[in-house]
C-alpha cells in the first residue's frame, strides 16, 4: 500500500522562509514566483506527484500554514 499526498497552503500567511522547501525529500514544494498581498514568496506544489504525505513540511513551518492530506492508494 502506498501513500499520495497533497498540501494546502494559507498562501497569505506563508512568509516563504524556505524552511519547508530544505526539510522536503521528495523536492515536492518550492517558492512560488508570484507574490501575496504581504510581498512574500508563498510555498506551492512544484512536484505534485512526487508527495507521499510525510508531513515534513507541516511540521517545520513556524506560521503552520501548511495541512497535509494523505490518501492510500
Amino acid at each position: 500500500m502506498a501513500l499520495k499526498g497533497a498540501i494546502a497552503v494559507n498562501t497569505e500567511q506563508c512568509k516563504g522562509c524556505g524552511i519547508c522547501v530544505a526539510q522536503c525529500p521528495a523536492g515536492v514544494i518550492a517558492l512560488n514566483k508570484n507574490v501575496n498581498t504581504k510581498g512574500y514568496n508563498y510555498l506551492y506544489m512544484a512536484n505534485p506527484d512526487a508527495c507521499t504525505g510525510c508531513t515534513n513540511c507541516a511540521t517545520v513551518c513556524p506560521d503552520a500554514c501548511i495541512t497535509v492530506y494523505r490518501v492510500k492508494i
